[in-house]
């Protein structure tokens, strides 16, 4: 099975979960029709996550439909099957295509369809344009004479207003202070129409909780937009990311491989702010400080600076149509839960992360959601087919947040000033009298023991011992025997 059809058979698989999900309850033989017709209504009645992320309303006569084919067929009658589109090109047609390309692969599908209008006549259908270059596609012909590919054109593209498309990515910054010296990463999201930054964070890390704090706070001040395209970086193809903009109805893109042009309006902000911002910026600096300092730039010139594409100021072209639509507390409070399954053991119990919860003994054996706030796993809301079930009681508590939940680096601890190792030099310097050691003098023995080479113990070096008399006892000999000697004479 080829990659493009297994992508597809996943894709079906998902739509037929979804529509399992909605009519489980309801196909139960057991109901009566008043009871069965009660949970069908309240079905159509809900508004429900679809299998891509969009919100759905379900008509009656569609639920009905997919009950009658699950009581017949079972979960496959639910799956869609793959659409048949009969080929509308004549097979000869085709087949005279493939040989033209084959036989001169040079040839472009336009020089292909000239040829074969000029040789078909009047009467004869020859394919569009775009039906050759699909089949050369399929066929693996459509590469240059030297085997290569054909390289892509990209156009250019803006959206029509605001908050139709915003562009994520990541940038990595100067070293940050501390011990680690880990660099700076800012995630931002920057709106298509407007060019206006609408959502940004500088952090230690590009993981999804950075990644969802700037988006976060986008969200917060300038609305929820119809689209976000990313690149297929870690943090950007996060289950969490994917929940958040689901329950946002938000349409989530990822683009292609290696296809930075595709993110061409935030690549070129990133220009800007290497040059007109990190210029300024040296390695060292405080995480809060670099976010403070990134602040007023962007508010200070960025947002109200006229922009050499757009010919206005980013912030006037966000604001010219009016205040945006904000999202409640509520609604980003549930899109930036975290959710994880899992299935009730025969005790009532489920465990997440090394701890263990009791759940409603009517869910034994099911395959649960658990909906939490990855930085308190103490609280676990427990939901069944998209239902609330209550939360879940903790019975072992060993983990408080989620093993990825981790905070920003903390700042360099604040120094003291205290010296502690001229502390002891300076406390031994006094026991010492204020006279260092001389070690090399050490070395120096003239059999007195005092280290001074002169032979007379008194370690002064003059070769001359001390007399005793009055005084203060640090006289030469010879000189108090003078002394005592005049002091006779009168």
């Amino acid at each position: 099975m080829s990659e493009r059809a297994r992508t597809d058979l996943e894709s079906r698989r998902e739509v037929g979960l979804f529509r399992y999900a909605l009519v489980r309850d309801a196909a139960d033989p057991g109901l009566s029709g008043r009871e069965r017709g009660r949970l069908v209504r309240a079905v159509c009645e809900r508004v429900h996550v679809g299998p891509d992320g969009r919100l759905v309303r379900v008509a009656r006569g569609t639920l009905d439909q997919w009950i009658r084919a699950y009581r017949h067929g079972g979960f496959e009658a639910l799956v869609p099957q793959p659409r048949v589109v009969p080929l509308r090109t004549p097979a000869g047609m085709l087949e005279l295509a493939f040989q033209l390309k084959r036989e001169r692969p040079e040839r472009t599908a336009a020089q292909v369809r000239e040829i074969m209008l000029a040789t078909a006549g009047d009467g004869g259908h020859v394919p569009g344009l775009r039906t050759l270059q699909t089949h050369f596609a399929r066929q693996g012909l459509n590469v240059r004479a030297d085997g290569r590919a054909p390289g892509k054109v990209y156009g250019r593209f803006e959206a029509e207003v605001r908050n139709q498309l915003w562009t994520g990515d990541g940038l990595h910054g100067p070293k940050l202070a501390g011990s680690q010296s880990r660099r700076a990463v800012l995630l931002a999201f920057i709106d298509d129409h407007s060019r206006l930054l609408v959502g940004w964070r500088w952090g230690t890390g590009e993981d999804v909780f950075r990644l969802e704090a700037a988006l976060r706070s986008g969200l917060m001040s300038r609305g929820i937009p119809e689209a976000i395209l990313v690149d297929r970086g870690s943090a950007f193809v996060s289950h969490q990311l994917l929940r958040a903009c689901a329950v946002l109805g938000v349409r989530l893109i990822h683009a292609s491989p290696r296809a930075a042009t595709t993110k061409g309006k935030i690549e070129r902000f990133w220009k800007t702010v290497r040059d007109q911002f990190l210029v300024e910026i040296n390695d060292g600096i405080e995480l809060q400080e670099l976010n403070r300092l990134f602040s007023a730039w962007l508010e200070v010139v960025y947002h109200r600076r006229v922009h050499s594409e757009t010919k206005a100021t980013p912030l006037a072209r966000f604001d010219a149509a009016g205040a945006p639509k904000l999202p409640t507390p509520a609604l980003l409070r549930e899109a930036f839960l975290w959710a994880e399954e899992r299935t009730v053991t025969k005790t009532a119990t489920v465990s997440l992360h090394g701890n263990q919860y009791e759940v409603d003994p009517a869910l034994v054996g099911r395959k649960i959601e658990l909906v939490f706030d990855p930085f308190d796993l103490t609280r676990i809301e427990v939901r069944y087919q998209h239902r609330p079930f209550g939360s879940a009681t903790p019975l072992q508590i060993g983990r408080h947040t989620h093993p990825q939940a981790r905070r920003e680096m903390p700042p360099p601890a604040t120094g003291t000033g205290i010296d502690y190792l001229k502390l002891l030099a300076d406390k031994r310097d006094a026991e010492l009298g204020g006279h260092r050691i001389d070690y090399a003098s050490l070395t120096n023995n003239d059999g007195d023991g005092d280290g001074d080479g002169d032979g007379d113990g008194d370690g002064d070096g003059d070769g001359e011992g001390e007399g005793e008399g009055e005084g203060e006892g640090e006289g030469e000999g010879e000189d108090r025997d003078t002394n005592q000697q005049q002091e006779d004479d009168e």
